[in-house]
């Protein structure tokens, strides 16, 4: 009971402290509204009201089909331009596509020859260019088979189906958005907890803790639990407004469940954040360690590139890192609705990386009280 008093008393210490922090407390508030709003819609792949420009010099019934088969959302309503104008177009950017339709466009095809049709491909915008042109030539193909050979049939050997399961229409800012919040999560967790070691040295209370009876479990454990349930409060705001009411990314299965992973992962990151701030001496020294760790675990935790996709000596490192284990089990509730049954194994993983990582950051963080004792 004692312990548990000196817990909840060192708590409330890190309530009072945090909040007497404006910045951090805005910190927290861009980071679980706006800033996985704008990351979840800024990972998206799809082509997106893309500008698109048309030089018609064939003026057929082909070339209006063609011009009328783009349409929001994923192009703008073309443009109708002069050749003369369409190389300054270009060079100011207002178009990411500029289609030329040559004179006998329909004739030609009706007779049997083969025309070319130009597009002009402002490839500055790298994935709207290499999305956006394999669209373009679907599209415009698709619209000359409706107008020249509307009953034609396909003499293809295969007929191939696709069907997505779990995001049929294809929204990448599904998964964008669950990526998002992992990495807004696992940035601030970090942050808090590793500042929140860092202040106690700087500010000198440190050595007021060493002659309370307090033991450095309770201290650490202190600084979990008070910083976790903060940003725990955050994450909960930011998965059922932002997520489901803003972006409409559909829950498909239980909230509890997520609820109890991210608790599981929280632990996990704050006592890896705990870990960092020992190990530094100066803020200037844990900022430097963020951005040799926080980077690498995001990109090495299968959000940016599949864990498949990396190098074979890479693969299994990710094991190591709570973050892979929490983005799948993760993804897996939100978008396949998978149950405990098939995510308890990411959870005994994430909880197993925690506690390794909580009992070396106590090691530390004894051997710094000790240190400072003598000192």
């Amino acid at each position: 009971m004692r312990s548990i008093r000196n817990i909840l008393w060192l708590c409330t210490k890190e309530f009072r402290a945090l909040l007497r922090d404006a910045v951090l407390i805005a910190i927290i508030f861009y980071a679980f509204g706006p800033g996985i709003y704008v990351e979840g819609q800024s990972v998206a792949e799809d082509v997106n009201n893309a500008a698109v420009a048309f030089v018609d010099e064939d003026r057929s019934a082909l070339s209006r089909a063609m011009a009328q088969a783009l349409y929001p959302p994923y192009f703008q309503r073309p443009v109708m331009i002069p050749a003369s104008t369409m190389e300054t177009a270009m060079n100011q950017g207002l178009y990411t596509f500029i289609v030329v339709l040559p004179h006998g466009l329909e004739a030609d095809i009706r007779a049997g020859r083969q025309p070319e049709i130009q597009i002009n491909v402002d490839a500055t915008a790298t994935q709207q260019a290499s999305i956006g042109t394999a669209y373009l030539v679907n599209i415009l193909t698709d619209a000359a088979q409706q107008v020249v050979a509307p009953d034609a049939t396909d003499d293809s050997p295969v007929n191939l189906v696709v069907r997505r399961a779990f995001n049929s229409n294809g929204n990448t800012y599904w998964f964008g958005s669950i990526l998002g919040l992992l990495n807004q999560l696992t940035m601030i967790t970090i942050i808090l907890t590793g500042a929140a070691i860092i202040r106690e040295r700087e500010h000198g209370t440190l050595e007021h803790l060493l002659v309370m009876p307090v033991r450095a479990f309770e201290i650490a454990l202190s600084k979990v639990l008070a910083n976790g349930a903060v940003i725990f409060l955050g994450f909960v705001l930011g998965m059922l407004v932002v997520i489901e009411d803003m972006l409409h990314v559909p829950m498909k299965g239980q909230h509890g469940l997520l609820f109890l992973g991210t608790v599981i992962y929280l632990f996990a990151a704050s006592a890896f954040g705990i870990l960092l701030g020992i190990v530094a001496r100066t803020m200037a020294q844990f900022a430097l360690l963020l951005m040799m760790t926080i980077m690498p675990m995001m990109i090495l935790s299968g959000g940016m590139s599949p864990i498949e996709s990396q190098p074979d000596w890479l693969q299994p490192i990710t094991w190591l890192l709570p973050s892979r284990h929490y983005l799948d089990f993760a993804t897996a509730i939100v978008h396949r609705g998978a149950g405990f049954g098939i995510v308890w194994p990411e959870f005994l993983a994430t909880f197993g990386l925690g506690a390794a990582f909580f009992a070396l950051a106590l090691v530390q963080f004894r051997r710094s009280i000790s240190s400072v004792g003598r000192s």
